[in-house]
Parts: C-alpha cells; structure tokens; sequence
C-alpha cells in the first residue's frame, strides 16, 4: 500500500559534451541564452548546485558574469531567480534574458572577458538509476542520508523540484510518516545558500532532532 512505500534512494551522474558554442562578453552570452538547447540551459542553472561553485551565485552565467566580467549587480540579478520555481525552460529563458536585457539597456558596453576566460556553454545528459537502498523509517533514513553520494542528495532536494514543485525528503516525510512539521523543517532549507553536503548536514540535524523528540515522547 502506498502509506507503506518505503523511501527509494536515486543517484544521478551526467554525461557532458560541449555545444561548441562560447561567449567572451554580455551581448554574445545573451544571444547564445537565446540559441542552446534547454539541456544546456538546464545544465547551467538547475545542475549548477551539483558541482563546487561560489555560493554567491546561483548559475554559471550569474558567476561568470560576476567574476569574469566583473558585472556584479547584473550577477546579483541573476542570482535572484530560482530555477526550480518556473515551470519550464522556456520560462527560465525569457527570465534570464529579459534581466540582462534590462541591464544592457542602461549599460550598453560592458567589458569583455579576458582571453582564455570566456563562457563555454555545455550539454549534459544525466542518467538516473537506483542505488539500491530503501528507508522504512527516520532511523533507516538518517543511516542512509550520511553516507549517499551527493549526486543523490542533488536527485531529491534540488531535482524534485523541477519534477513535482517539492523536494522528495519532506514529500515523503509528510505523505507517508505523517510528519508534516519535519516536512516544513526540510522545506525551509534555503536551496541556494549550502553546497549539496551542506543540505546533506542540515537534513542530518533536523531529522536527528526528531528522532530525539520522538525517544523522548515514548520515555514519557
């Protein structure tokens, strides 16, 4: 029965090819947006957190933008969108776009990168696949949330989000456990300030909290 389903662990690795497409500055970065394919911009957005990357940005074109270009309130823009609230690519694109279009209007010749710094746009195809391990409870989850790759964790915190509008943790949390207070814990997380082991850490607290108020309840 489905107030059984255990949590079904998913990792996620991806396969990358270069589009043979680059920017050395804004206006080609802009007209390029325009032309890749939603993998790449996919690549460049949602999968930016599945890589080390300055947590001051949120995308490659946000980073790039700020460090090579050294465009820093049009990198701050760019940081502000989330990728995983807009409902599909067309829409991140005319997000992305419009913002630096806004830009340009008011700074019509901004610098280009230096030689050998310019923004090479990439493709990925992302395979998914079991990992062969399943939670029937917290104690079984918190066992297995420790030690999973990080493309895991990626798969159901940032993934999720793109396929159902809500991580996979907390949906199965308060769906199936019933624990819709650890669900909101789980959801308050800020994607966008933690790297994927960061998110890893603060899920292992939150659920370790519960596991405790739980012993707790049952001493009593």
């Amino acid at each position: 029965m489905d107030e059984d389903r255990p949590f079904d662990f998913m990792d996620c690795v991806n396969i990358l090819k270069s589009t043979g497409k680059w920017a050395s500055g804004l206006h080609d970065l802009r007209t390029i947006i325009d032309e890749i394919s939603d993998e790449s911009l996919f690549y460049h957005t949602c999968q930016y957190f599945t890589r080390d990357h300055i947590l001051e940005y949120a995308n490659d074109f946000a980073q790039w933008i700020g460090e090579s270009l050294e465009e820093r309130v049009l990198s701050e823009h760019l940081s502000t969108i989330d990728p995983f609230e807009l409902k599909d690519m067309i829409s991140l694109r005319g997000k992305l776009t419009g913002v630096i279009d806004r830009y340009l209007e008011h700074f019509r010749a901004p610098r280009d990168a230096l030689p050998g710094d310019e923004f090479y746009f990439i493709e990925t195809i992302t395979i998914i696949f079991h990992v062969g391990l399943q939670a029937r409870n917290l104690a079984e989850f918190l066992t297995a949330i420790r030690y999973i790759d990080p493309g895991s964790i990626y798969y159901h915190f940032y993934e999720a989000r793109v396929r159902h509008g809500a991580d996979d943790f907390s949906t199965w949390f308060e769906d199936i456990l019933k624990k819709k207070d650890l669900a909101e814990a789980i959801r308050a997380i800020d994607p966008f300030m933690h790297t994927t082991e960061g998110i890893r850490q603060h899920i292992v607290e939150i659920v370790e909290k519960e596991i405790r108020q739980d012993m707790e309840g049952v001493r009593q």
